[in-house]
């Protein structure tokens, strides 16, 4: 079986974000971690691999020190990395991100394909899906558990309250949520190969079947009307009342902004 795990290197949101001009985020200026839904798919890949023998090749569309998150995944036991980078791809939106993959994905040999659900930079769970239908093969989202049985896997997805089972003929794509499993850590061993290893770098030539429209910011039909980091509150007003006093200026004050 071959497995491939489409990850991403997003910001740190407990270091703030920064944003550059044109409204996209300043990735280059922010700490950065692997994606928790995408770990979880990575997690969920290198069990079906200690199961049944299965090649994991991880790939990330980014930067070049999105190398970090590929040697990261390759410690926890992957076999592969392959980065995808290059200027013309910069300011992706998710379809333009989908079509980026899905034309990476094409070098490939593949049985299942796992994403993350979603990342915590854009929360639109929109690239994997749509990864599947550049490709044309069936999707199951919010995948809370994963089997396989002979050319089919079988999914629990969550819904709601409850969860649907699924069945899909292999090649499927599966989107993953964080708390599909707890990931393993890196292991000393690990680290040392992955620091060793080699990763594979793809540009814009790599990519098949893919038009130069589709791509990069120029192919991003969603437009950033406006975009700014976390306002900081004010310190606020600070008033000292005896408890009477109190109710009435909170009374007062839930006038004032037309509450009660």
């Amino acid at each position: 079986m071959k497995i491939v795990v489409c990850i991403k290197q997003v910001p740190d949101t407990k270091g703030g974000v920064k944003f550059n001009p044109d409204g996209t985020l300043d990735r280059a200026a922010m700490m950065t971690i692997m994606n928790p839904d995408d770990k979880a798919g990575l997690e969920a890949a290198l069990r079906l691999k200690e199961q049944y023998g299965a090649e994991v090749t991880v790939i990330t569309m980014g930067l070049p020190k999105a190398e970090d998150v590929l040697r990261e995944a390759l410690a926890m036991g992957a076999d592969k990395g392959i980065l995808v980078t290059d200027r013309v791809l910069g300011g992706a939106d998710t379809w333009a991100t989908s079509q980026t993959l899905a034309g990476a994905i094409r070098n490939l040999e593949y049985d299942l394909i796992i994403t993350g659900r979603q990342a915590i930079d854009g929360d639109t769970a929109q690239v994997g899906p749509q990864i599947s239908e550049h490709l044309d093969i069936p999707v199951i989202s919010y995948a809370q558990k994963i089997q396989i049985e002979g050319d089919s896997v079988i999914v629990e997805r969550q819904y709601d309250d409850r969860y649907h089972v699924l069945k899909a003929k292999m090649p499927c794509l599966i989107t993953a949520l964080a708390e599909l499993n707890e990931p393993r850590y890196m292991t000393p061993g690990g680290i040392f190969d992955a620091c060793k290893a080699e990763i594979t770098v793809w540009g814009r030539a790599d990519l098949k079947d893919v038009e130069d429209s589709n791509l990069g910011l120029k192919g991003s039909p969603t437009q950033i009307a406006k975009a700014s980091d976390k306002v900081r509150k004010g310190a606020g007003e600070k008033v000292t009342l005896d408890a009477s006093e109190s109710v009435d200026y909170i009374v007062g004050k839930l006038k004032e902004k037309h509450v009660i």
